[in-house]
């Protein structure tokens, strides 16, 4: 069967990538008869591109004009079988992409069980920096997933998952496909703590979600089959700028590489120093910024950051690539950082600069925030720690 989106992107070649078209056909599917104004302000395009993407996809026989914009048969075909949309609650989709609160009626017994569910996960271990969000939040950020294109029938990987959003996006599936024979969506799961992966993987069994969990440390590369097979990540790394670095690296590692696609970021407020050096990390990583939700994120017992954290939502571009390839040998999380001194090597010039409370300068965004003293340079090696 034809693919209407490589067909359109073919002759459009779009700077925002495939996914707006994706969500263009998509908007036509959800709501027949939608003018091309109203596609334009859907997908945020100026009139004439989506003028331009209606044509293509009217030529390739997936729309037809009449009235506004529909889906022929062919496309409403494609879309249910290929995205696997057939039996979707429309109704709850529309709502939820419109105003996307987890307190959606429909939603009540959703959440009830998965307060149940996370009222018993494993404790956290906070020297590996894992705290409990709440169960709103949890499945706050499944419907993130959904208002983002990212989840129907869609690959999605939570890099690191103490907070089960995989349990959360899977409960809100089986709302949204009340049938239950929805098969499209695959969602996976890597951690280094077996106790969350085994209490996600009985979760999964017993309300029959399709979650696949790899135990990994991410220290060391991902696993080569996971590279290049994913539409988007979660991520809620330690809150230091290599942990938050490391997570998103070996995230852009499974993502499929495609200009577009979404990176879910939950990430304490910092200083403007520090969310400096965060910036100057997305950007090395060629990642955009596509928008920044303050106190997204509620967490139970977390003083140390007011119970809440902000969700950065980013974006791949075509330049994006992992700034960590290879094994991790740096201090990655808070109480590793705070007790230790490292020594950085300039990339450029070479000059050594020892980081930490004892050292040349505090900590390492505030090293890349400076740039090397001699040539200014803002990325370094890490050579050792002690």
């Amino acid at each position: 069967m034809k693919n209407y989106i490589d067909i359109a992107s073919a002759h459009i070649r779009l700077e925002e990538g495939t996914p707006v078209i994706e969500q263009f056909l998509l908007e036509c599917y959800m709501n027949p008869g939608i003018s091309t104004k109203e596609l334009a302000r859907a997908t945020l395009l100026p009139v004439p591109i989506a003028a331009a993407i209606k044509k293509e996809l009217i030529k390739a026989g997936a729309l037809t004009q009449a009235n506004g914009v529909h889906c022929t048969v062919e496309g409403k075909a494609w879309i249910e079988k290929e995205w696997g949309f057939s039996g979707i609650n429309k109704n709850l989709y529309k709502e939820l992409m419109a105003n996307g609160v987890e307190s959606h009626p429909d939603l009540a017994d959703t959440l009830v069980v998965l307060r149940d569910i996370m009222s018993l996960r494993p404790q956290v271990n906070v020297q590996i920096d894992q705290s409990k969000c709440t169960a709103e939040t949890s499945l706050r950020r499944a419907i993130l997933c959904l208002k983002h294109h990212s989840l129907v029938g869609k690959k999605i990987l939570c890099v690191g998952d103490d907070d089960l959003v995989s349990v959360s996006i899977g409960l809100l599936l089986q709302r949204l496909f009340p049938n239950g024979r929805h098969q499209r969506t695959a969602i996976h799961v890597t951690d280094i703590d077996e106790r969350f992966l085994g209490y996600i993987r009985e979760m999964a069994e017993r309300e029959k979600l399709p979650i696949q969990c790899h135990h990994h440390d991410l220290r060391q590369p991902l696993l080569e089959h996971m590279h290049g097979q994913y539409d988007c990540f979660f991520t809620d790394p330690p809150y230091t700028l290599q942990g938050m670095t490391l997570f998103i690296s070996r995230g852009i590692s499974a993502l499929k590489q495609r200009k577009g696609l979404p990176i879910f970021l939950s990430f304490a407020h910092k200083s403007p120093a520090f969310t400096l050096a965060m910036q100057r990390e997305f950007i090395r990583m060629g990642l955009t910024t596509g928008m920044t939700i303050p106190s997204f994120n509620e967490y139970e017992g977390a003083e140390m950051i007011a119970n809440r954290s902000q969700m950065i939502i980013l974006k791949t571009t075509d330049q994006t690539t992992p700034e960590c390839t290879d094994v991790f040998v740096d201090a990655l999380y808070t109480g590793e950082v705070k007790r230790t001194l490292r020594i950085y090597r300039c990339k450029q010039c070479g000059k050594k600069v020892e980081v930490g409370i004892q050292g040349d300068v505090s900590t390492i965004e505030q090293l890349k925030n400076q740039g090397c003293l001699c040539c200014k340079n803002d990325t370094f090696d890490m050579l050792e720690r002690s």
